[in-house]
C-alpha cells in the first residue's frame, strides 16, 4: 500500500476524492443534467471505497462515501505522533511502535529508552548485547566482555605449553601434553628422577639409580645385571672372569675367521681348466733371479673343473737345468686335491704354455706356444702325496733371454703366462 509521508502533504488522499466529486457535479449542473434531480441521481449511485484494491469491502450510494472516508482504516492520516507522515490507519500501530522518528522505546538488552533514531543508533553498538565470538569458539557473550573472553576464557583462544613454550589453542594444549616432548614422564624403574619425555632413553642409559644394566661383558657371556653400583663392584671383582671370557671369545672367534678364510679361498679358485698368470715387476724379479740361485716365482692354484685335478704353475725366470742363465724356464705341478679320491690316475691331460707378444699391432703378435701331453709312466704324474713333487714336468728352456728381449712379451714391466688344461681330456671316476 502506499502513501504520502512529510509536513508537506497539504491535502489527504479522501480530501482530492471529496473535491473531485464536487468538481464532476458542478460540471453535470452545468451540462448535461441541469435540473435539480441530476445530482440526486449521481450521489444516489452505488459505488466502491477508493481503498478497494488495498482490501476494503465497503460499498454504497456516493452521498456515503465521505463519511466512510473518514472512518476508513485504509485511508491516510497524519502521524499521531505529529513526524508528518501520512499514514493509512491500519498501520498506525506498527508505524507508531517500529518506524516512526518520534517514538519512544527501549532497548531490549540494556533496557534503556531511546527515540527512534536514536535506537538505530545505538543498535549494534549496545555493550549488552550478546554477539558470537570472533575466534569462532561458538560461546556468546555481552559486547563489552568480548576482550576479557578472547583473553581469559575462549577456548580457541592461543596458550603457551608449560613445558616446551610452543602455543597452542586451550582447547588442544592438554592433549598436546600428553606427547610433549619436554613434559616430565615418570621413570619407568621407578626411581625418583622425572625426566622429560625426550631425554627418558638416556636417563635410563646413563643416570637412573634404579635401572638394572647388563654387565659391559655380556658379549662375551657374563649374565650379570644389577643397579649401577652393584655393576661397578661387580666389574672390579671379576677381571679375571671377563679375561677368560673374552679369551673364548677371540678363539672362536679365530676359528670362524679361518674357516671364513678357507671358504673364502675356495671360492677364489680357478675352476676353469686355465690360468692366465700375471707376473708383475719382472725388471726386479728377473735382476733377483740373476743374483740369487734358484729363485722359483709359483702361480695361484687352480683346478681342471669343479671337481678336477688341483694343479699349480712354477716360473724360473733365470731358467733352470738346461736353460740356467739362458732361458726362462715353466713347469706344471700336480698338487693334492680335495677330490684325488674321485679322479683317473695317472694325469693324462694335454698341458700347453702360452706367453703372449703384447704388440700394439695385434697382427704382428707372435706368441711363443708349448705343449705335452703327459706320459703315464713317469711319477710326476701319478696321485700326489702329501708332499707334491718340488719341480713338475715342464720346458727348462721355455723361452730365451735374447728373445724376450727382441718382442713384446714384456710390456709396462709386466708379462703373461697361460697355463692351459686341455676340458676334452678330463677324465674322472
Amino acid at each position: 500500500m502506499h502513501f504520502v509521508s512529510g509536513p508537506c502533504a497539504e491535502l489527504s488522499f479522501a480530501r482530492k476524492i471529496r473535491h473531485f466529486i464536487q468538481t464532476m457535479c458542478s460540471i453535470f449542473d452545468r451540462t448535461i443534467y441541469p435540473d435539480p434531480e441530476s445530482e440526486k441521481a449521481i450521489m444516489g449511485s452505488v459505488v466502491y471505497c477508493i481503498h478497494h484494491k488495498e482490501g476494503c469491502q465497503w460499498s454504497d450510494e456516493l452521498r456515503k462515501l465521505k463519511a466512510h472516508l473518514n472512518t476508513c482504516k485504509h485511508d491516510a492520516v497524519l502521524c499521531a505522533a505529529q513526524c508528518g507522515a501520512m499514514i493509512p490507519r491500519v498501520l498506525m500501530q506498527d508505524h507508531l511502535r517500529y518506524t516512526c522518528p518520534r517514538r519512544r522505546a527501549n532497548c531490549e538488552h540494556c533496557a534503556k529508552e531511546f527515540s527512534g533514531s536514536a535506537l538505530e543508533e545505538h543498535q549494534g553498538n549496545c555493550g549488552h548485547e550478546p554477539v558470537y565470538c570472533e575466534n569462532k569458539c561458538g560461546a556468546k557473550v555481552q559486547r563489552r566482555h568480548t576482550q576479557q573472553h578472547l583473553q581469559q576464557h575462549c577456548s580457541k583462544r592461543l596458550v603457551p605449553c608449560r613445558h616446551c613454550g610452543q602455543r597452542y589453542t586451550q582447547d588442544t594444549v592438554g592433549a598436546h601434553g600428553a606427547s610433549c616432548a619436554r613434559a616430565p614422564v615418570p621413570c619407568p624403574q621407578r626411581c625418583a628422577a622425572a625426566p622429560a619425555r625426550d631425554e627418558l632413553d638416556a636417563h635410563l642409559r646413563d643416570h637412573c639409580a634404579a635401572a638394572s644394566l647388563p654387565c659391559a661383558y655380556r658379549d662375551a657371556g657374563c649374565r650379570f645385571k644389577g643397579t649401577r653400583q652393584a655393576l661397578d663392584r661387580h666389574i672390579e671383582e671379576s677381571c679375571q672372569a671377563h679375561l677368560a671370557l673374552v679369551c673364548g671369545v677371540a678363539t672362536r672367534q679365530a676359528r670362524q675367521l679361518e674357516s671364513l678364510r678357507s671358504a673364502l679361498a675356495k671360492l677364489a679358485l680357478n675352476q676353469s681348466g686355465a690360468l692366465v698368470w700375471r707376473i708383475s715387476d719382472f725388471a726386479a724379479k728377473m735382476a733377483e733371479a740373476k743374483c740369487k740361485e734358484g729363485v722359483e716365482l709359483v702361480s695361484p692354484a687352480f683346478y681342471t673343473s669343479q671337481y678336477g685335478y688341483k694343479l699349480q704353475a712354477s716360473l724360473f725366470l733365470n731358467g733352470n737345468g738346461a736353460g740356467e742363465s739362458t732361458h726362462m724356464s715353466v713347469y706344471i705341478k700336480i698338487l693334492p686335491g680335495e677330490y684325488d679320491a674321485l679322479l683317473r690316475w695317472p694325469f693324462a691331460h694335454t698341458v700347453s704354455f702360452t706367453l703372449f707378444d703384447q704388440s700394439s699391432t695385434p697382427d704382428r703378435a707372435c706368441n711363443m706356444v708349448e705343449s705335452f701331453v703327459p706320459d703315464p709312466t713317469w711319477k710326476n704324474f701319478q696321485r700326489p702325496s702329501k708332499e707334491p713333487d718340488a719341480l713338475g714336468f715342464g720346458f727348462p728352456r721355455f723361452v730365451s733371454h735374447e728373445m724376450l728381449k727382441k718382442r713384446n712379451f714384456v710390456k709396462d714391466d709386466v708379462l703373461f703366462l697361460r697355463v692351459k688344461v686341455d676340458p676334452s681330456k678330463i677324465v674322472a671316476v
